[in-house]
């Protein structure tokens, strides 16, 4: 299951890119446990996930918490929480 992913503000800027395609293990079911997978897959991402609890997550332009199931998402997109003015 081959997913498109989008990351935004320092998330971005830790992991090196806007833009990747990922296909995860067949465990990897929830925001959650994408976001432990994807940490492992370098140092950057490593930084960018060391504390999930920070990251805010979008399937398919739709926001969501990070037990959501990930089955069936084209694009999940992965921020740091967001706040105006």
């Amino acid at each position: 299951m081959a997913i498109e992913m989008l990351y935004f503000a320092w998330v971005r800027e830790r992991v090196g890119v806007g833009t990747e395609r990922v296909d995860p293990p067949a465990n990897v079911a929830t925001v959650a446990d994408l976001i432990g997978w994807l940490a492992t897959r370098s140092g950057g991402h490593a930084a960018a996930f060391a504390d999930a609890g920070r990251i805010r997550a979008a399937i398919d332009d739709r926001f969501v918490g990070l037990d959501a199931s990930i089955g069936g998402a084209r694009e999940i997109a992965l921020f740091p929480p967001v706040t105006g003015g």
